[in-house]
């Protein structure tokens, strides 16, 4: 099964990286989102990638151009017998990851459409290459299997970026604070698994998909919502890609469930 992802945004609210590389290629603990992104999916054995560029693309491209080299020892033979062999190994060896540009401007469903050519399956997952979750992916396909309409989209609870102070009838008087509570409302996390007739519902380059796409498909009655009550963060400025790497850092990153399967096996 094919897993979009898009990653041709400009990422303008984090400026102090993008300015110089597309957002997915932001590094946590070394390591771009995107790959974050990819190892989770990968962890329940989905592996299959398309990624849908557009800013600064060619990086995204030169990064895995190069993957092998920069993740593995090898041995090289330079002069008139040039030879080249890998010494080591490393678990993406057997990602699979289409690169389609899909254009400097174009909006989010217009992306989408730009890669129907490489969905071959009646059904694709897709997401956003600026968040990380402990989401699990393959029950997120059963509830999609079991409901069969054409999309779902993962619902998460915020957690607010900002105290919350209850006032009493005066508008002076504090009767209670709440600091960052979790809101009582759902939000869209960006993780869908969609049928390819959503393609029917997408239009040109200008095709927003979180508009009037999705807003048919919910006015139609197939837009279903799977609800997700444990790590969900959107990485859209650098008090956030901070805030992410010192998670990672301390050993306590709630997304990275491939490092925990590792270390039971180890114990």
């Amino acid at each position: 099964m094919k897993i979009v992802i898009l990653c041709g945004g400009l990422g303008t609210r984090l400026r102090e990286e993008t300015e110089f590389r597309p957002k997915p290629l932001v590094e946590i603990g070394g390591k771009p989102i995107l790959w974050h992104i990819m190892k989770l999916y990968a962890h329940h054995s989905f592996r299959d990638f398309v990624l849908c560029l557009g800013y600064r693309g060619n990086m995204i491209k030169e990064y895995f151009l190069n993957y092998d080299a920069m993740n593995n020892d090898f041995t090289i033979c330079l002069g008139q017998k040039f030879k080249f062999q890998y010494d080591g190994f490393y678990p993406e060896r057997d990602f699979r990851v289409t690169l389609a540009d899909t254009g400097q401007d174009s909006q989010t469903g217009g992306r989408v459409a730009r890669i129907k050519k490489y969905i071959d399956g009646d059904t694709f997952m897709l997401t956003y290459g600026d968040g990380v979750t402990d989401l699990d992916i393959a029950r997120v396909l059963r509830f999609h299997k079991s409901h069969g309409k054409l999309a779902t989209v993962t619902a998460v609870r915020p957690t607010s970026r900002f105290g919350i102070l209850d006032l009493a009838s005066d508008g002076a008087h504090v009767r209670n604070f709440m600091e960052k509570p979790r809101a009582d409302h759902w939000t869209s996390a960006g993780f869908f698994v969609m049928n390819r007739r959503v393609f029917d519902y997408l239009g040109g380059d200008d095709c927003i998909l979180e508009r009037e796409p999705l807003e048919r498909l919910t006015a139609e009655g197939q837009l279903m919502a799977y609800q997700h009550h444990g790590f969900f963060f959107a990485m859209d400025t650098y008090r956030e890609h901070k805030l992410l790497n010192e998670l990672w850092n301390s050993g306590e990153a709630p997304w990275a469930v491939w490092t925990r399967q590792r270390e039971a096996i180890a114990v």
